[in-house]
């Protein structure tokens, strides 16, 4: 049975990553990690399958996604006993309609960019337990649905700042099973909100680093590790200013981070790409996750990750309100598979 240690769950027998895939728009697929990807679509409108608005769209990314991790893992979506998913819009409606079209079990999830970890804690945590044995962990982003939601009409042609990211048209799923080959589980950390007063929609690396210092030192102090104990320590999704205030943040409480890799920062090329400080959105993470991090341990090339990734709490109603930006971030700390064993 799982062990509750401070904010940090503990699993004797990590629930694994049985499969995972991740699906792509035309910007992620000019990017540094474009060959990770299961699928790369170039009309990120899905004109072809009748999609009308770009909600639709979203909709239809997690749909693929969610097919294509079934398929790798060689199961039916009948066999799934429980979804975890979430998204940007309000209402997480693009996760309500893919589960609409999958027909599955479905507890619908809202942490905005730390939604993908909040999802596999959870899911390992019911795995574990014996609640579950088919669960999947699904998030999404979209940039044109994200853009007209929380900033401006495409059509306005709004000046981006330096300290603004470029939300990912993307998605990743996931299917945990209590035991057998995949990546391991080996324990959760959910976070607890922060909010240093930052008000700028467009800096939420700014909003967010706080939260993912939070979650990270108190994973250390659980567990009674530090950031040497790790391969690497992901997070998702800080970008550039954000990463280096974590970085600055960590610093002041001992901790050097020299083993800091962010999903905002290596989705895209920043210097080739036009996405100032780089990516975000939930399928930012969840697709570096599904497309990068995890191929990584399956390999074995890694063998003991932080899995952290953040999210900033407001709506478009508190923007407008002028209210300050609250952030959580959530941890998952993932093992590679035993050697010799095949996932």
């Amino acid at each position: 049975m799982p062990i509750r240690r401070g904010d940090t769950v503990i699993f004797p027998h990590p629930p694994v990553l049985a499969a995972w895939a991740a699906v792509g728009g035309k910007k992620e697929s000019e990017g540094p990690l474009a060959q990770g990807f299961d699928e790369l679509v170039q009309d990120a409108g899905f004109d072809a399958e009748g999609c009308t608005g770009w909600e639709q769209a979203e909709s239809m990314l997690q749909q693929r996604c969610a097919r294509h991790c079934l398929r790798k893992a060689g199961i039916a979506k009948q066999q799934v006993e429980l979804a975890f998913a979430g998204d940007l819009q309000a209402q997480c409606t693009a996760s309500g309609y893919t589960m609409r079209e999958l027909g599955v079990p479905f507890a619908g999830l809202f942490g905005a960019c730390s939604t993908m970890a909040e999802a596999l804690g959870l899911g390992a945590v019911l795995c574990a337990s014996g609640a579950a044995r088919n669960l999947l962990a699904l998030t999404s982003s979209h940039f044109c649905a994200a853009e007209r939601q929380f900033r401006t009409p495409l059509s306005y042609g709004a000046v981006r700042t330096p300290t603004a990211q470029w939300t990912a048209t993307a998605a990743g799923c996931c299917l945990l099973q209590p035991e057998g080959r995949g990546v391991g589980i080996a324990a959760a950390t959910f976070g607890r909100v922060q909010d240093y007063q930052v008000k700028d929609i467009n800096n939420m690396g700014a909003a967010m680093a706080p939260a993912a210092a939070s979650t990270l030192l108190r994973h250390f102090a659980d567990t009674h590790t530090g950031p040497q104990d790790f391969d690497c320590i992901y997070t998702g999704d800080l970008g550039h200013v954000g990463s280096q205030l974590l970085r600055e943040l960590l610093a002041a409480e001992g901790f050097l981070l020299k083993n800091h890799v962010d999903c905002g920062c290596i989705l895209f090329d920043a210097n080739e790409q036009s996405v100032k400080s780089g990516g975000s959105g939930p399928g930012c993470c969840a697709a570096v996750l599904c497309g990068h991090i995890l191929p990584r341990l399956r390999r074995r090339s890694q063998k003991r990750v932080l899995f952290a990734a953040t999210g900033a709490l407001m709506s478009q109603t508190t923007f407008l309100q002028k209210e300050s930006i609250p952030a959580v971030a959530h941890l998952v700390e993932l093992r590679a598979p035993q050697e010799g064993e095949a996932t």
